[in-house]
């Protein structure tokens, strides 16, 4: 009986915390993870381009599968560059290019 009242209280407080995050945020803990996962993949495919020294100065964020790139860049080459390795990612939905050029 004790067993089943603690798993009964673990499973209440988890629901409680998940429910938390998703009205702080507007979005669910896999919704949350999942942006970061892109977010992370993102950086990381724009760190291996051959203009690592400049892409890895644009910064990336992720809203429900949404990019958005935030920075400066030396030309609309690195620029549209940026968009592309975006694209490529699994699971983006979209890329919204905020970048300036220099």
């Amino acid at each position: 009986m004790r067993s089943a009242v603690r798993s009964l209280v673990t499973v209440v407080l988890c629901v409680l915390l998940l429910s938390s995050c998703t009205a702080m945020t507007g979005k669910t803990a896999g919704q949350n993870v999942d942006d970061a996962t892109i977010t992370a993949s993102v950086k990381a495919k724009l760190a291996t381009q051959e203009a690592a020294s400049t892409l890895t100065r644009v910064g990336v964020n992720t809203d429900r599968g949404i990019v958005h790139l935030d920075g400066i860049v030396p030309s609309e080459e690195m620029r549209q560059k940026a968009t592309d390795v975006a694209k490529q990612v699994a699971g983006v939905r979209g890329v919204v290019n905020n970048l300036q050029i220099q």
